[in-house]
């Protein structure tokens, strides 16, 4: 039986009730704590924003992983949402992967949610980015990336997958190879998916759900590594795709990096256009642009 004949089989879903929100990186700390207007009007953090995203997908409980000294600020910035939160501190700074790993006993060997403290979703259905992500990784009961078509420019910022369509479906992939920040010139040899545009590749989006077996790669890791850092998701990712199902999803909705120059403008911008001040927001762009 082909892997895709075994993902189209009856699986037995699984409920996903948490999530882990990473905020611990020297140049992601801050980000969290920024400003922004909701498309609903309402000023808020982009903590607050994500924590959002999260509970619309049926989050129950979410581990912040911060650094030491942090908890304070960002129970502040999360507002009425801080009484979900269980604060996880990172305390050496050994890698993206091994901020992860620092809510293995939180996750409890189940699947959670993993999403980054830096990126906004917006999504272009009514239901939200996060949703659409637990949903099938619920279903499939295995490990899920979102995805999204991204320019060969932007592959410094981000890790890509590659593989092909699951048969007989839209949007979801099986992956077979994931590379993290590849080179185009790597990444048209490696990360290849049928399909896409060229000079696009399928890049991370921001969220995963994770496996028991993901954080078991992560042990291994951090066992390999110890304290000289160096430990990533990434590699624990590829690792996996030995032992279990991996697929991808490609998000209906967009990711907005608020770590990127004029990331937290686009994403402002981003939200008030798909919200109700649509309307007074054009024309705010049109007199700005007209008066330059």
């Amino acid at each position: 039986m082909g892997a895709s004949d075994r993902i189209s089989s009856k699986r037995t879903s699984v409920e996903i009730k948490k999530a882990i929100i990473t905020a611990a990186g020297a140049n992601q700390r801050t980000l969290p704590l920024q400003t922004l207007v909701d498309r609903d009007g309402t000023t808020k953090t982009a903590l607050a924003v994500i924590i959002e995203e999260a509970l619309q997908a049926g989050i129950e409980e979410i581990a912040l992983i911060i650094q030491p000294g942090d908890e304070s600020v960002f129970r502040a910035a999360a507002g009425r949402h801080a009484g979900r939160l269980q604060f996880i501190e990172q305390t050496q700074r050994l890698g993206y992967g091994h901020a992860v790993w620092c809510a293995r006993e939180f996750v409890g060997g189940k699947p959670a949610l993993l999403m980054v403290g830096d990126h906004v979703y917006l999504s272009r259905t009514a239901k939200g980015c996060a949703q659409q992500l637990v949903e099938i990784a619920s279903a499939e009961n295995c490990i899920v990336s979102a995805v999204q078509p991204t320019h060969e420019s932007k592959l410094p910022y981000y890790g890509a997958i590659g593989g092909r369509l699951v048969t007989g479906r839209q949007h979801l992939y099986e992956v077979d190879a994931v590379l993290e920040k590849p080179t185009p010139t790597v990444a048209e040899q490696r990360v290849i998916v049928p399909g896409l545009r060229s000079g696009h590749y399928l890049c991370f989006f921001g969220m995963h759900v994770l496996t028991p077996g993901v954080f078991n790669m992560l042990d291994e890791l951090v066992a390999l590594y110890g304290n000289k850092g160096g430990v990533h998701l990434t590699p624990a990712l590829a690792k996996s795709i030995r032992s279990e199902r991996y697929l991808a999803l490609e998000i209906e909705g967009r990711r907005y990096d608020i770590g990127l120059k004029y990331g937290l403008l686009t994403a402002q911008l981003a939200l008030a256009l798909s919200g109700g001040d649509r309307d007074e927001v054009l024309t705010g762009m049109v007199d700005l642009l007209a008066n330059r």
